[in-house]
């Protein structure tokens, strides 16, 4: 496994924050918009976006755009070794975690949520 410094540090930038592994570990039951992340984490959604444009920038997340909503998800099999090592990683060692214990809760009663309203209801505040 080569990795670029350059790779190396982008992804240890990423991990780097609490929000971001959130984010991470939220991803693993499927892609999610951004309205739906940011409701997750309670912050607005600038600060929301910075988070998936680092984790982006790492490799750790891809987009996928449908109308007006951006939707992330992890990266499947074809990412490389060190990008899917990372978050095999953090899966692991966050496993037990009260905090992604209590998020996992969360999304389970957002996923019955319609995004479009929650976007809406965002743009409003």
């Amino acid at each position: 496994m080569i990795t670029s410094m350059r790779e190396f540090m982008n992804i240890t930038k990423a991990l780097a924050d609490e929000k971001r592994v959130r984010v991470l570990l939220a991803l693993r039951k499927g892609e999610l918009c951004v309205c739906q992340l940011t409701e997750l984490l309670g912050l607005a959604v600038s600060t929301v976006s910075k988070h998936l444009s680092i984790l982006y920038q790492a490799r750790l997340v891809e987009t996928r755009k449908e109308g007006r909503w951006i939707y992330y998800r992890l990266p499947g099999k074809e990412a490389p070794l060190v990008v899917r090592g990372a978050i095999d990683w953090v899966e692991r060692s966050m496993a037990d975690s009260p905090q992604i214990a209590e998020d996992i809760q969360q999304l389970k009663k957002l996923m019955k949520r319609n995004p479009s309203a929650l976007c809406k209801r965002q743009c409003r505040n």
